[in-house]
């Protein structure tokens, strides 16, 4: 679900929060509008808001992990799971972590890729949370969800910053919910500035 659909329609955070990501026309490559949080990031008034958002809707769910995506869930998940008095586990491209790993590959629209989490980071029975930034298909929430219930964790919910507006009602994370702060916004010529990661 979006935010404004729960409880915070016509919040002027997020506006701000929309108006604070840079679109970035034809990056990494032809065709693809790029949703750059780090401009968010470089707003501490923004950035600030964006935290708060989310440590408001999970502080009282018992979450006790918050699992970021790499990247850029790097860049929001401690902050959120600080909030929340909940540790924070990194998700991460192979051969990133030095212990001993559990791994789960995701089909991306050009192969496959895979995140890992060091053994024992996560306990059976544990409330997690798993953040990103951006959601466009899903595919990777589906892995880090996968991959935390291998271990045993109930995976309470999925949040993103961004996510296109195809994901409302989306019921492809293994059927765990899905809360988004914003959708891609347009650019000046009137084109939807969707960030086509189709990875995401």
């Amino acid at each position: 679900m979006f935010a404004e659909e729960n409880g915070l329609k016509g919040d002027p955070r997020l506006r701000a929060i929309s108006e604070a990501i840079r679109v970035v026309p034809h990056f990494p490559k032809q065709g693809i509008m790029f949703q750059d949080i780090t401009t968010l990031l470089l707003n501490h008034k923004v950035f600030k808001d964006t935290v708060d958002i989310f440590v408001d809707r999970y502080r009282d769910m018992d979450i006790s992990a918050v699992a970021g995506v790499e990247a850029r869930g790097f860049m929001f998940g401690p902050a959120i799971a600080l909030g929340i008095g909940a540790k924070f586990i990194p998700l991460r491209k192979p051969r990133k972590l030095p212990g001993e790993v559990i791994s789960e590959k995701y089909v991306l629209e050009y192969g496959t890729d895979c995140l890992e989490m060091h053994v024992g980071a996560v306990q059976p029975g544990e409330r997690a949370l798993v953040i990103d930034d951006l959601v466009a298909t899903g595919g990777t929430l589906s892995a880090a969800i996968r991959l935390l219930e291998r271990v045993g964790a109930e995976v309470v919910e999925c949040a993103c910053v961004v996510g296109v507006p195809e994901v409302k009602g989306h019921r492809g994370l293994n059927g765990k919910p899905l809360y988004v702060l914003v959708e891609p916004r347009e650019i000046e010529n009137g084109f939807s500035a969707l960030m086509v990661q189709m990875d995401r």
